[in-house]
């Protein structure tokens, strides 16, 4: 392929929605492995919907995603500005170029009127009658000031068609488009013109977007058609779905990168399983680093039927992802994590412990909890079954215990072990409930990322023996 170049033109009206951060990971993965170049412009046309800040978040978030675009507000390129907002006289001027080609024409029907429009099928449609005011009426209307928008001529007969490299050969017959609005009373153009505009200006070669646009894509191509232009290739995407039935939207709890990074999750993981929302590598391969999204994308492997989206999945690869990052890695990510632990811990044997017992960062402040919340637990936790524990046999273990480990100058994981397999084997006590009920007297909870001489070496000596006397004494007057 030549001269690729595709587009991510998202508006700045808040968060990065899971949606369109697909949008632009397809677009940059199919440039970026054909040899293209990915732009960002910016679709600011709906002046009501805009959020302050918004288009830092943009910028933040395709920073944070890897998705560095090569053409953009904030770098430039040779086809600026790239915000549409700067664009209005172009707009404006290509729109008269219709109107004089009869190919569109000015509306003053009010919103009145508009809103009283039905068709047949009782649908809202407007009537074209604007279309048919002579020159004259026209040139008073604009002389009086009367507020007007401007129509696309959309024909009523005849079938316009098109292929999309997902969904294939579509028709649609031209009596079932509408006349779209291409500039708004206000001077600005909506998306419908804009980006056709913008896409043939900045030589987009390939369009992708969410199914939705479908059935607009006839009206964009006879725009193409109308103003001489070639029409771009077409990528329309499948829809995300939160379930079977409802499409994920932004109106969804944690439907946004920056909700997904905030609740502990990797931006690469995030990256990696978007990226299968709708795309199949064509193997049972789940995990690919950026590098090898890069390589391994192609069109072909997009599906038509709508991507289920599993958080449960995500936490499963960002947990796999965890899992594989060096220790020095995870320990720099997990470090702020530590801020209000007020026992004094070794906080680097902390995270080898915890690293491979996490799924996403967030789960740590919970899985190392045991490290401050320890007095008052329940003694119940030493009655366990399966473990074949009870609490007449913890009040037997842990004096023999603490009397043992009273005894330790090297306090160390493996010495630790060592001991309690004496103690086994001198009091003929089975290992597992040995195990348990020193865990249990040291850290108080049911579950911990550590065993018990684990914990006793995270805790230390003094502090570890104090706990199990604690627990001693809670069963003696229980």
């Amino acid at each position: 392929m030549e001269n690729i170049r595709t587009r991510f033109a998202p508006s700045p009206t808040g968060f990065m929605h899971i949606g369109n951060l697909r949008t632009s990971l397809y677009a940059y993965l199919f440039a970026k492995k054909n040899s293209g170049k990915f732009i960002l412009r910016i679709e600011d046309t709906d002046r009501e919907r805009i959020v302050p800040q918004a288009l830092e978040t943009i910028y933040n978030t395709l920073k944070l995603a890897g998705l560095t675009h090569d053409e953009g507000p904030d770098i430039g390129g040779n086809y600026s500005p790239y915000i549409q907002s700067e664009r209005k006289t172009i707009y404006a001027q290509y729109a008269e170029e219709l109107i004089k080609k009869g190919k569109a024409y000015y509306c003053f029907c009010t919103k009145e009127r508009i809103e009283g429009l039905t068709d047949s099928s009782g649908n809202r449609r407007y009537d074209k009658h604007c279309l048919h005011l002579s020159q004259k009426e026209i040139a008073a209307h604009l002389a009086s000031g009367i507020p007007y928008i401007i129509r696309q001529n959309v024909p009523v007969e005849g079938v316009s068609s098109f292929s999309d490299l997902v969904y294939g050969d579509i028709s649609v017959e031209n009596k079932e488009l509408y006349d779209n609005v291409l500039i708004k009373s206000d001077g600005f153009p909506t998306y419908n013109f804009a980006n056709v505009v913008d896409d043939h200006l900045m030589q987009i070669s390939h369009v992708f977007r969410g199914m939705e646009y479908l059935s607009s894509t006839p009206n964009y191509n006879l725009l193409y058609q109308d103003l001489g232009w070639e029409i771009p290739q077409y990528v329309h995407l499948p829809h995300i779905m939160r379930d079977k039935q409802h499409k994920l939207s932004k109106r969804d709890g944690d439907a946004n990168f920056e909700d997904f990074l905030a609740k502990g999750f990797l931006a690469d993981a995030i990256i990696n399983y978007v990226a299968l929302l709708g795309w199949n590598p064509k193997n049972d391969r789940e995990k690919f680093t950026f590098a090898e999204l890069v390589e391994a994308f192609n069109i072909d492997g997009i599906s038509k039927s709508p991507a289920v989206f599993d958080e449960i999945k995500l936490r499963w690869l960002n947990a796999q992802y965890i899992k594989e990052m060096s220790a020095e890695d995870f320990h720099l990510l997990a470090t702020p994590c530590y801020v209000n632990i007020t026992t004094p811990v070794d906080q680097w044997f902390l995270s080898k412990l915890i690293q491979s017992r996490i799924m996403v960062l967030s789960d740590i402040e919970e899985t190392v909890k045991f490290i401050d919340h320890f007095e008052n637990y329940d003694l119940n936790l030493l009655e366990n079954k399966n473990a074949k524990s009870t609490l007449e046999l913890a009040k037997t273990v842990l004096p023999i215990v603490i009397n043992e480990f009273q005894k330790i100058v090297d306090w160390d994981n493996e010495l630790l072990y060592h001991v309690l397999e004496q103690i086994s084997e001198q009091y003929q006590l089975k290992r597992r409930p040995l195990m348990w009920i020193v865990r249990i007297a040291v850290t108080g909870h049911a579950s911990t990322p550590c065993g018990a001489t684990e914990a006793c070496v995270l805790l230390q000596k003094e502090l570890s023996i104090n706990r199990m006397r604690y627990s001693l004494e809670k069963i003696t007057n229980n």
